[in-house]
């Protein structure tokens, strides 16, 4: 199916709205840092990071899940890639909330109470926080431009497609995209996959007894909590899809929760099953825009559940998640868990 690429926010020069060829030429500037060797050549640092973010919680017995454990590991990790300095992490996390969960009343501090809520409030606050984040953005290009790193800005800016060089809007565009992708999607699966093993205990057993299950498990959390729930394309010629017309100009959406449960490619898809095999999710996508970071989600997700359950394997919901209210984001914003706290020294590895 021949489709112009269409998403909610993005700017017109994002690589998620580009068509080939010129798509894949951007793509291919930041391939080498997502490549399945990149990505395991950083598993060391994930998991040291991710003892560093557990270590935070460890002796309290209860946390914030989502603000304090499963927010900080993607971000971290995509701040690190992109070269930007731990203070301003916290803000790239208050602006992330605000471009991908505008519409979500806790989000709107730019407006009234009495107005929170309304669609009006949710694109003003998209717009602060894409305002402010680009603004960030620009900063940082001045100081990769004075002092040029190994970095994924540092690359953008020293890239050139065609011979030419990127220009500023396609470089914020970019650094947009991967600190919002980086962040965002890898923090609601880590969360929703623990919610997802306290709901089935008889899983959660199974992957502490068994943790060679991890791969699996891994697979069949993206599954179970597609973070996106849609993304659009835009026909550009008449073509049929599943026996419905598409016209050239109409917009298709697709589904992922409702394709990630489809019974025609999973057996009883709505039973959370560690060791679903085969398990062809279209949590990623699929195609030319399949996700760039799919690999380092994936590690994310691993090692996380990998250290978590190994510290904390008593750990089980504090009361009922919140989930954020947005149509594109299938996102939990808080989510209250307890665990045994420890006394001692981290648990040896």
């Amino acid at each position: 199916m021949a489709t112009r690429s269409q998403t909610p926010g993005a700017g017109n020069v994002s690589i998620i709205t580009m068509d080939p060829p010129h798509h894949v030429k951007m793509r291919r500037l930041v391939n080498k840092g997502f490549t399945p060797r990149a990505v395991n050549a950083m598993e060391g640092q994930i998991r040291a990071i991710t003892n560093e973010v557990l270590d935070s919680v460890a002796r309290k017995g209860s946390c914030d899940f989502v603000l304090e454990v499963s927010s900080q590991l993607p971000l971290a990790v995509i701040c690190g890639m992109m070269g930007l300095p731990k203070d301003a992490w916290p803000l790239l996390f208050e602006l992330t909330n605000k471009v991908l969960g505008a519409g979500d009343p806790e989000y709107q501090s730019e407006v009234s109470e009495e107005e929170r809520g309304t669609r009006t409030a949710g694109q003003q606050t998209a717009m602060a926080g894409r305002m402010r984040m680009i603004e960030f953005f620009s900063g940082i290009l001045e100081e990769c431009r004075r002092e040029p790193k190994s970095d994924l800005v540092s690359i953008l800016i020293e890239s050139e497609v065609d011979g030419e060089k990127l220009t500023e809007g396609d470089i914020l565009a970019f650094c947009f995209l991967l600190i919002l992708a980086g962040n965002e999607t890898t923090r609601n699966a880590i969360s929703g996959g623990l919610l997802a093993l306290c709901e089935h205990p008889d899983e959660m057993a199974r992957l502490k007894a068994d943790m060679s299950l991890i791969d699996s498990a891994v697979e069949e959390i993206c599954r179970w909590t597609s973070p996106l729930h849609h993304m659009s394309r835009e026909a550009t010629v008449d073509v049929e899809v599943g026996g419905q017309l598409v016209h050239a100009g109409e917009k298709v959406i697709m589904w992922y929760p409702s394709a990630n449960r489809d019974e025609d490619v999973f057996e009883d898809p709505y039973r959370f099953d560690i060791t679903r095999n085969p398990n062809e999710h279209l949590a990623f996508g699929i195609g030319e825009h399949f996700c760039l970071g799919a690999g380092f989600a994936r590690m994310e997700i691993k090692v996380m559940f990998q250290e978590l359950l190994r510290r904390f394997p008593d750990i089980q919901l504090d009361g009922p998640p919140e989930r954020l209210r947005s149509n594109f984001i299938n996102g939990i914003k808080h989510l209250p868990v307890k665990f045994s706290p420890e006394r001692g020294p981290r648990p040896p590895q």
